[in-house]
């Protein structure tokens, strides 16, 4: 090999390392921590009457709040009831403080009509429930309008400038001023009207899909241990559209409400398949199967090769799953539902086939670079995405 191109695969080398050892080296929490999601289902049961149902993480409610209203009473026995896993406490410490959480909460989720805001006034207690494994406090919100022909949301919870969080996004879901459909709102885009056009609708969830494949860490070593399994260009596209396919399936099937699994089964699986998937090149080196795939059948791929479709087929389905429960899928199916979700998917796979274009040259620069380097750099990103995608699976069994 020519000195430049050696020097280059070896810059290669180490800033791949260098972004593993990064990878590797985060903290194995939830598979998007240090971000939240609230969820909120507005509904209008009568003329200037809107109700909104809100679902927000129970903890980060409770030192948000007691942070903001300076309600250290709150902190504690808010905290002493996430301790001890206790829905029953964790409802009870919320009414204990419903006067602050209702301020805190309303100052930052508001219905108005054009130049007036809507009087809220909270609905019964709170609720606690479980998403994504962690539980979540349920506020019912009833807002008093002034006549109008639209209505406008806006939601600027748990912001970025608390230092709690980052990039927290609200997905709304709506049946108001005889229209139906689902907005993202963020620090970007913190509002939407009723009369928003469908384009701008849809380009929100597009851009969500694209940055919750981005923030997801658990999704993207998924897709490193694909990239690090396969030998050929083809492969890792069949792969990933094998991906594709499956956790469609199961999205879709959630939004028509036709499949429920709960997060304490979803999220230890999705860890056990990166571990799984890792695992496969590692079982090849022991085999001492380096060698490039069979050239026979179809697609060019052996026995082994379609084997390791479907393993990635079966596993795509609990990822599916778990992209179903970050959107809050829970409620009736609904078409403009569907589309967004739709819509979402899209955004991942833009993402998805970014990275692959990406690395995997990379990765091919590496392997040409000597002929042990083949086992090395697929030895090396097998086995740490293996032994996080363990971590993560014994985390998360002992945390359900």
């Amino acid at each position: 090999m020519p000195a430049l191109p050696r020097r280059c695969a070896r810059a290669v080398v180490i800033i791949a390392g260098a972004a593993l050892a990064v990878v590797l080296g985060a903290t194995p929490a939830p598979a998007h921590g240090f971000s939240s999601t609230v969820y909120a289902d507005v509904t209008s049961p009568g003329p200037g009457h809107v109700r909104a149902t809100l679902g927000l993480e129970y903890d980060l409610l409770v030192v948000s709040t007691a942070d903001s209203e300076k309600d250290d009473p709150l902190f504690r026995q808010g905290t002493a009831a996430f301790e001890t896993h206790d829905p029953a406490a964790q409802a009870a410490a919320l009414d204990a403080h419903a006067s602050t959480v209702m301020k805190y909460v309303t100052d930052r989720f508001r219905v108005t009509v054009p130049d007036q805001t809507c009087r809220p006034a909270q609905d019964g207690g709170f609720g606690i429930g479980q998403r994504e494994g962690v539980p979540y406090a349920r506020m019912v919100l009833d807002y008093r309008c002034p006549a109008a022909d639209s209505h406008e949301v806006h939601s600027g919870l748990f912001p970025d400038s608390e230092q709690y969080v980052r990039d927290t996004k609200t997905i709304v879901t709506y049946e108001l001023d005889l229209t139906s459909g689902s907005a993202a709102l963020d620090a970007q885009q913190p509002s939407f009207s009723t009369q928003q056009a469908w384009t701008q609708r849809f380009w929100e969830f597009f851009r969500l899909g694209a940055e919750h494949l981005l923030t997801g860490l658990d999704h993207i070593l998924f897709l490193l241990a694909l990239i690090a399994g396969s030998r050929r260009l083809r492969e890792i596209v069949l792969a990933a559209t094998t991906f594709t396919l499956a956790h469609s399936v199961t999205f879709i099937l959630a939004a028509l409400g036709l499949v429920h699994v709960p997060a304490e089964i979803v999220e230890p699986l999705i860890a056990l398949s990166i571990a799984i998937v890792a695992a496969w090149p590692l079982w090849q080196l022991w085999r001492r199967k380096t060698a490039d795939l069979d050239t026979g059948g179809h697609f060019s791929l052996d026995r082994a090769g379609w084997i390791r479709l479907a393993v990635v087929f079966c596993f795509g389905l609990a990822h599916g799953l778990g992209f179903a429960s970050a959107l809050g899928i829970d409620t009736a199916f609904s078409w403009p539902l569907l589309w967004s979700l739709l819509v979402f998917n899209i955004g991942v796979e833009v993402v998805q086939l970014a990275i692959i274009a990406v690395v995997f040259p990379l990765l091919m620069l590496v392997r040409r670079s000597s002929p042990v380097a083949p086992r090395w750099s697929s030895g090396v990103i097998a086995a740490g995405v293996s032994v996080m995608g363990l971590t993560w699976f014994v985390e998360r069994i002992f945390a359900s």
